[in-house]
């Protein structure tokens, strides 16, 4: 059986399909311009400028592949489970899983970004 993806899940989904292909010019326009973006070991990115730069010359994968095993919909907040498995820029492989919670503004871009990982910590 297939489901029809709601309009929220299809960005998600374009979001991470960009990002898998280095489309940074158009991952970046799926952000409003004072965007913030908060992610385990980085200082916050801040507005379109910052994701630019973030993902063309800070972001430590080199490539990869992300899967989108769910997505949740309240408001205007969307969260997403999933899980990447990629190439870092050093050519170590990883495996990892996910949850991303974006924020959705008025004009149906994201406005802001927050990530996490399932990593041992304690």
């Amino acid at each position: 059986m297939t489901t029809a993806l709601t309009r929220e899940a299809a960005l998600v989904h374009d979001f991470y399909r960009f990002v898998d292909a280095g489309d940074v010019p158009a991952l970046v326009a799926m952000f409003t311009e004072d965007t913030t973006y908060e992610r385990p070991g980085y200082p916050p990115v801040a507005g379109q400028d910052g994701m630019a730069h973030f993902y063309t010359h800070v972001r430590i994968i080199k490539q990869g592949e992300h899967r989108v095993e769910s997505v949740v919909l309240d408001g205007d907040q969307v969260a997403v489970r999933g899980s990447f498995e990629g190439v870092l820029r050093d050519g170590t492989r990883t495996s990892l899983r996910y949850a991303d919670f974006f924020t959705l503004a008025a004009d149906g871009r994201f406005s802001k970004r927050e990530t996490f990982f399932f990593a041992p910590l304690v």
